[in-house]
């Protein structure tokens, strides 16, 4: 509206400032939560649904992928030769390549073992009749699951914001972090940085350079 006053004439020409939204702390998974969703379930006792649900943890934080891409990644969008895994349905529809961790590959290939998919362009993961997941089932069946662990956080969209502050944390650095994550402005992954300025002061005088030589 004063945009609208200015343009008639009616008040000076000045800019508006827009009011700066304080980032929240967004709250990830401990290091304990993670131990107790990651262990692996027996699987010759549990359900198909259980064991798919621990596989989708460590994908998720092996990957950082979004709940969307997840859904809709093909047997064929594996490349376990090059370790490689290729997201065709990104937030900004372009096709991304992201890295496939050792870890990540054996569970993969003892999932793919057990699931026996019929063709490569199978789903990868699908509900327990076979069919397509949806995002807010996925999200459901994995708030199950971390509740019969004893683990109250939920939300699939966690476990990315987990993975970008163990990556920083580990000392990767956020270029490489961005490309993974498929954010297209580096100032996001800055927010991610500021957000988690805590825990990157924790055991800061255990490895600061001055601290180690005047100790």
């Amino acid at each position: 509206i004063l945009y609208y006053f200015m343009k008639l004439g009616y008040m000076g020409q000045f800019k508006i400032s827009k009011i700066k939204e304080n980032k929240e702390i967004i709250e990830t998974y401990s290091e304990e939560e993670i131990k107790i969703l990651l262990k692996k379930p027996n699987i010759k006792a549990c359900s198909f649904i259980e064991y798919r649900n621990w596989v989708i943890a460590n994908f998720l934080l092996g990957t950082g992928c979004r709940a969307r891409t997840l859904i809709n990644i093909r047997i064929e969008d594996l490349d376990f030769n090059n370790q490689l895994i290729t997201y065709k349905i990104t937030k900004n529809r372009k096709q991304q390549i992201v890295p496939m961790g050792n870890s990540l590959k054996k569970v993969l290939i003892e999932y793919l073992e057990y699931r026996k998919p019929e063709t490569l362009q199978d789903l990868l993961f699908v509900n327990a009749y076979g069919q397509p997941l949806r995002t807010d089932l996925l999200s459901q069946s994995m708030c199950d699951y971390n509740r019969k662990k004893g683990v109250m956080k939920t939300g699939v969209h966690r476990w990315r914001h987990t993975f970008a502050k163990n990556w920083i944390l580990a000392g990767g650095d956020i270029f490489r972090l961005q490309q993974i994550l498929g954010h297209s402005d580096i100032s996001i992954i800055r927010n991610y940085v500021n957000m988690f300025t805590t825990d990157i002061q924790k055991d800061f005088n255990r490895f600061n350079p001055l601290e180690l030589v005047t100790s």
